[in-house]
């Protein structure tokens, strides 16, 4: 068996109700300028937490203006606001957005790296601050991922920072954050999170270990979606689909992802699209280019998902490429570029950014030309 590292925060504390757990733990780390990163919509959740905190002589500062996928501006923003503050410790509570930058200003207040230089994978030098991240959607699993994604303005285009320093030291996963969340973010994040198993299960990289993360959050979202974005709260249902997005985001770290999130990066760089819109509009046209190539794992991903068994692995995989399609469908999202306002025109300016991020292409199953990747996005009009 081939070798394989996993790196996961410290502390991962999972359940209804947990964040009441942060406020114990942090008061025992003797640390005392703690910085948030969040919504405003998220204070009233957090309201009691805050309150222990400043009982307990906590000075704390909030930071809520990164209200869409934060850019390299927001990160120098906030990295100027955070070092004003004596920041000795982050908290990040929201989205992949936000927790995304909250990893990058902690680990990098005290750092002369450049986040230009930074887009790729190892290139940070060291440790930074204490920091935890506090999930509001069950979505990017950055929670307990080495990742963060910004918008690099002068190139239109989505990029990657991926660093073992990038890891939380703690994550507090509490499915009672997502209750509120809007029934569209809910569809969409959890279609992104789906997309993290999907293509983790069929990387080349897979592995083993990282199967049965994979293949179990698989599970658990193909079967909550619906569920949760119907009926908000349904405990059960935001619980699976929390626990799905946490074993997505194990996924990211030693095995990552692949060809649909590389073509979602142009859609969310030049047209500021969700990124999760973006996944569940290119995850059946991808995995329908990808399937031949191992018919098999796209099988047990269909029955998975609970697709009808076909008479061979590659009309069980069809079978599921028809499921994910028609969940999308049930659960209000859009199935093409033409429903989101994308015009065709863009198509191979799409496709050419796509190929700069080899870092995830080079994980697909099958091999992706620029050629290749018009016909993806180009099958995705009507």
């Amino acid at each position: 068996m081939k070798e394989i590292t996993l790196l996961q925060p410290q502390k991962i504390v999972f359940g209804t109700n947990c964040i009441d757990k942060f406020v114990n733990d942090y008061l025992k780390l003797g640390l005392n300028r703690l910085f948030i990163i969040t919504m405003p919509v998220i204070r009233p959740l957090i309201s009691n937490m805050v309150e222990r905190l400043n009982k307990n002589g906590i000075h704390i500062e909030f930071y809520e203006k990164i209200c869409n996928e934060p850019s390299i501006t927001d990160f120098d923003v906030l990295m100027a606001e955070a070092k004003k503050f004596g920041a000795d410790s982050f908290l990040g509570i929201g989205g992949g957005s936000i927790l995304d930058i909250t990893k990058l200003v902690a680990t990098l207040i005290d750092s002369n790296q450049k986040i230009e230089d930074l887009f790729g994978i190892d290139l940070i030098n060291q440790k930074g601050k204490w920091f935890a991240c506090m999930p509001t959607t069950a979505g990017t699993g950055s929670e307990v991922s080495p990742n963060a994604i910004l918008l690099d303005e002068k190139d239109s285009l989505k990029k990657g920072v991926v660093s073992q320093y990038l890891i939380a030291d703690a994550a507090y996963i509490d499915p009672k954050l997502t209750w509120s969340v809007p029934a569209k973010i809910t569809a969409e994040t959890g279609m992104d999170a789906l997309t993290h198993c999907i293509e983790a299960y069929t990387n080349k990289f897979a592995h083993p270990i990282v199967d049965m993360y994979a293949l179990q959050g698989i599970k658990l979202i193909a079967n909550n979606i619906f569920k949760a974005v119907t009926d908000g709260n349904n405990v059960e249902a935001r619980e699976a689909m929390a626990l799905g997005s946490m074993y997505g985001g194990l996924c990211l770290g030693p095995v990552n992802t692949a060809a649909v999130h590389a073509l979602s990066y142009p859609l969310g760089g030049e047209f500021h699209i969700s990124h999760g819109l973006s996944n569940a509009i290119l995850l059946p046209s991808v995995m329908k280019f990808n399937y031949a190539a191992n018919p098999k794992k796209y099988a047990d991903i269909a029955i998975a998902f609970g697709a009808k068994r076909g008479a061979t692995d590659e009309e069980t995989a069809l079978n599921g490429v028809d499921y994910i399609t028609n969940l999308s469908i049930k659960c209000g999202i859009p199935t093409t570029l033409t429903e989101i306002g994308i015009p065709q025109e863009a198509v191979s300016r799409m496709a050419k950014a796509a190929m700069k991020v080899q870092r995830l292409l080079k994980n697909n199953p099958r091999e992706v030309t620029e050629t290749d990747a018009c016909d993806i996005y180009n099958n995705l009009y009507k």
